[in-house]
């Protein structure tokens, strides 16, 4: 779920802003109700110098074209922003001043600094309280709005994050086995390589008349790091010997390899389990996959949205 966060260093610019009195107030546009002025235009001109106090969904261009005057992407944005404001009215979700309070509070908090400290850190950067405050609450007020129309009716399954990985890693595995494994191991240090073959040979013979594996590997392993019944644990596919992943493959739970030899000795290996898991580094990856197709979407979802409010809506501009 997209979660709504305001930093501090989204309003870290400097800019000032015309006053209403500096420009002629003509009507460029109509939106229902709602009249969009020469001088709003000039305003958002002003603001898009300033990336980050633009509202990313509504972006149909780069901030610096409509910085340069781009008369079509500055109505574009304005219509966009009139329309997001009426459906905020039309579903009753205006944020009362209290709540944008409370929100101000906790990002004063989480900045360790005083609700005053923020303010007048604000008044360096150029921005008044009210301009601040008015921010704070167009911003909660259009995030509650995007939750309910666009991102709650949006899902993203591990399938989804599984076949985007694949894309990006077509040589990768989608799953991949997971075992469960003791063995009997057989030091060519002690004796030689031909003497540890020959004990491990003995020891093979043994469990091929049904002597216990584990009672076996208790008397004859030779394992510095022995455990009960030589348990090796779990591994997955490319955590272990090769060897010995390979001389397992083929084996259902319960049979046993015959005398492998590794880079370390002899092994007569038990495969006490096996199971399919997924690649590991797919679940490294997982989350963060998620997110990024969630935001994706999300922002296609909401520009068809946007559209349908645009066909539904009465919209007039006065421009040639």
């Amino acid at each position: 779920m997209i979660k709504s966060r305001v930093f501090l260093s989204l309003f870290s610019v400097l800019f000032a802003l015309p006053t209403r009195a500096d420009v002629v107030e003509r009507v460029i546009a109509v939106v229902n109700n709602e009249p969009i002025l020469e001088f709003d235009l000039r305003e958002l001109q002003e603001r898009a110098r300033h990336p980050d106090l633009l509202y990313p969904f509504l972006m149909t261009t780069d901030a610096s074209v409509m910085a340069k005057g781009d008369r079509k992407a500055l109505m574009n944005y304005l219509i966009g922003e009139r329309l997001l404001s009426s459906e905020v009215k039309r579903l009753n979700m205006e944020v009362p001043a209290e709540k944008v309070e409370q929100e101000i509070r906790s990002i004063a908090k989480r900045n360790q600094m005083s609700v005053d400290d923020l303010y007048q850190q604000i008044r360096r950067e150029g921005l008044s309280k009210a301009q601040y405050q008015d921010m704070m609450k167009s911003n909660m007020e259009r995030q509650t709005l995007l939750e309910q129309e666009v991102v709650s009716k949006i899902r993203v399954t591990d399938d989804d994050a599984l076949a985007e990985y694949m894309r990006q890693h077509p040589e990768a595995r989608v799953s991949i086995n997971e075992f469960t494994v003791s063995h009997i191991f057989f030091d060519p240090k002690k004796g030689g390589a031909e003497a540890a073959y020959d004990r491990a040979q003995d020891v093979a013979k043994k469990i091929g008349g049904k002597q216990s594996f584990e009672n076996l590997a208790q008397q004859f392993s030779e394992d510095p790091n022995f455990s009960a019944g030589g348990s090796l644990g779990t591994f997955k596919t490319g955590e272990f010997l090769k060897e010995i992943e390979d001389s397992i493959a083929s084996l259902s739970p319960g049979q046993t390899t015959p005398v492998v030899k590794s880079r370390l000795g002899f092994h007569i290996v038990k495969l006490n389990g096996k199971k399919m898991a997924q690649d590991p580094r797919f679940e490294k990856e997982k989350e963060r996959i998620k997110s990024r197709l969630l935001e994706n979407i999300v922002q296609r979802q909401f520009r068809l949205w946007l559209q349908t409010k645009k066909d539904d809506s009465y919209i007039r501009i006065n421009e040639p």
